[in-house]
């Protein structure tokens, strides 16, 4: 703090308390949102567009995602969403399907999720499933019967 900081805060009147203020996080926020028309799309939109906070807001019709950028707190936008639309709303429950261990175990796996993403799961089942190194991929598939260069010792 500087002098001319330091004299500020000696003089200051303003009421209150002498604590400065939390700022927000500047943050992106991904809520599932089911939109079937263009109307929803606008709806959804324009429920978004008027909170405190929010810098950019795009809409994935067909992955039935809404994306809100700005200094906002997750819980708040879904809330909103879910009042003035009336549409039932939660955080984007879904990752990239490479990003998973195990894209096909149960609880993982959603037929309802957008191409190539999966539901995300901190499910301790799906978590002890081994995961094959490289190595074992190599030395597996080098006695396949799938693999045209395979050895034929068998």
């Amino acid at each position: 703090m500087g002098a001319l900081d330091h004299v500020s805060h000696l003089f200051d009147c303003s009421s209150g308390s002498s604590k400065p203020k939390k700022r927000k996080q500047l943050q992106t926020v991904e809520i599932k949102v089911r939109m079937d028309c263009e109307g929803c799309e606008r709806k959804v939109k324009k429920a978004v567009e008027g909170m405190k906070g929010v810098n950019d807001v795009y809409v994935e019709p067909k992955a039935n995602k809404l994306t809100v950028v700005g200094y906002v707190e997750p819980q708040k936008v879904v809330a909103r969403v879910a009042h003035r639309t009336g549409k039932k709303a939660e955080i984007w429950p879904y990752v990239p399907y490479d990003e998973v261990a195990h894209p096909y175990a149960p609880g993982v796996y959603d037929k309802k999720a957008p191409p190539g993403y999966v539901r995300m799961s901190e499910d301790p089942r799906v978590s002890h499933l081994a995961r094959a190194s490289s190595t074992e991929v190599r030395y597996t598939t080098a006695f396949s019967d799938e693999n045209p260069a395979a050895c034929a010792i068998m």
